[in-house]
């Protein structure tokens, strides 16, 4: 009988976790070991219960799913990680890519997809979703880090500056540090202008 792969879940979503966990659970060859709501709380899950796999949320307070990854990967060498985001923009793929993480794919992907992927990422393989690999290489280089990319695609609904700053978990000042300078390598009057740009570029 073929050993049951082991899987970590990270999302601060409690909802979106129970249910990855309660889909992958239904596949006979994988066992969810451990859920963790945080980013370091993944990095210590993965180092007790040592998975063979971590599904983690790109997007979680405290560090982020890449950081994660990379955190994990250290601890646990044995560890494949892949990404799951609702935010599948170009410059976070190429981030996590550089990053070593091994599968990357939306929260619309379904429960088989989701579950095939883990196999290949155990098996040494690797997955980036189609569309987001398309949308990547069309997009070209951005220029904004994923941070001010970030702040930027908060500001695009026209939300004031302490808005977008709850919305990133950053105080006020480093918001508009963040704005200001995509704004200026963007070439933009102001910010709600840059994140125009930047989202008919597909870099938000």
């Amino acid at each position: 009988m073929t050993e049951s792969i082991k899987v970590l879940l990270a999302d601060d979503e409690n909802l979106i976790r129970s249910a990855l966990a309660m889909m992958l659970s239904l596949e006979d060859d994988i066992v969810v070991v451990a859920e963790a709501e945080s980013g370091e709380a993944a990095v210590v899950a993965a180092t007790e219960f040592r998975p063979d796999v971590a599904v983690l949320d790109l997007q979680m307070v405290g560090i982020d799913g890449i950081e994660s990854a990379q955190e994990i990967a250290r601890a646990v060498p044995s560890c494949a990680s892949i990404i799951v985001t609702s935010h599948g923009r170009p410059g976070y793929l190429k981030k996590a890519l550089a990053a070593g993480v091994r599968g990357f794919l939306p929260k619309t992907t379904s429960a088989t997809t989701l579950a095939e992927v883990v196999r290949s990422v155990h098996s040494g393989g690797r997955y980036v979703d189609p569309s987001l690999a398309a949308e990547a290489i069309g997009a070209g280089d951005s220029p904004l880090t994923p941070r001010e990319a970030d702040v930027l695609e908060y500001a695009a609904d026209g939300a004031s500056i302490e808005q977008i700053a709850s919305r990133a978990h950053l105080s006020a000042g480093t918001t508009r540090n963040y704005l200001s300078s995509a704004v200026t390598k963007l070439g933009a009057a102001n910010r709600h202008e840059a994140a125009v740009v930047a989202r008919r570029q597909g870099w938000i």
